[in-house]
């Protein structure tokens, strides 16, 4: 079983690390793959994809951690979020998360439906998704995140039990911005299943993000 974080953030948004800082730490952690996805928009997209890109292109080919340049679009207006996602992909993004409507921040309405429609790869801490947009998800394969970030973490309960219900997929995740937020794998889980997850449930769910997980590093690796 892969563990993995597709959900990091470094000094070029939020974050107090450098990438090769947060590979370091991760390995350290006993992770197998990680996903660096920092905040972007329209104004900072090409910088980011290529300093991300650049640090992976530069890691050893003996390296024991898989690193996944990312991003994760932020409070981008819903009419637009479909066109960044297209864009960041075509830049060479291997993981596109978008910024759900958080309990904790004004996220515009609307941004879980366009996210969703679009398809990006992960909507991050949806807050409280209705199950018309689960549904959606289900559809498209997008999946949804149980996070350990204090506040985003509010509405798990809500999010894993509509997942459950519809059969929607999750993935559980750090959101990490530094040292004290990257927990070891064991930790996540326990968030899963202090958010209503049975070992049944984490157990496929594990097996079907480790399909994910092993075709998002195929593809990257045919590129």
């Amino acid at each position: 079983m892969l563990k993995a974080d597709l959900h990091i953030h470094s000094v070029f948004s939020d974050g107090c690390c450098v990438p090769s800082e947060i590979a370091q730490r991760y390995m350290s952690l006993g992770f197998d793959v990680i996903a660096i996805t920092d905040h972007c928009d329209a104004s900072n997209l090409e910088f980011v994809l290529e300093s991300l890109i650049t640090f992976v292109d530069n890691l050893p080919k003996d390296y024991p951690l898989k690193v996944l340049p990312g991003v994760e679009l932020t409070h981008v207006p819903p009419s637009k979020i479909g066109k960044m996602i297209s864009l960041a992909r075509t830049l060479g993004a291997r993981v596109v998360v978008v910024h759900g409507e958080s309990p904790v921040e004004p996220v515009a309405e609307g941004t879980n439906l366009s996210a969703i429609e679009a398809g990006c790869d992960i909507l991050a801490h949806p807050g409280f998704i209705s199950e018309r947009e689960v549904e959606l998800a289900r559809i498209k394969g997008v999946r949804l995140e149980i996070t350990t970030r204090s506040g985003h973490c509010y509405a798990n309960g809500w999010v894993l039990r509509l997942a459950r219900e519809i059969g929607a997929s999750v993935v559980v995740n750090n959101d990490a911005h530094a040292p004290k937020d990257m927990l070891p794998y064991d930790v996540m889980r326990r968030v899963l299943r202090g958010a209503g997850a049975d070992e049944e449930f984490i157990s496929r769910a594990e097996e079907e993000n480790e399909r994910f997980l092993r075709s998002l590093i195929s593809a990257g690796d045919s590129a």
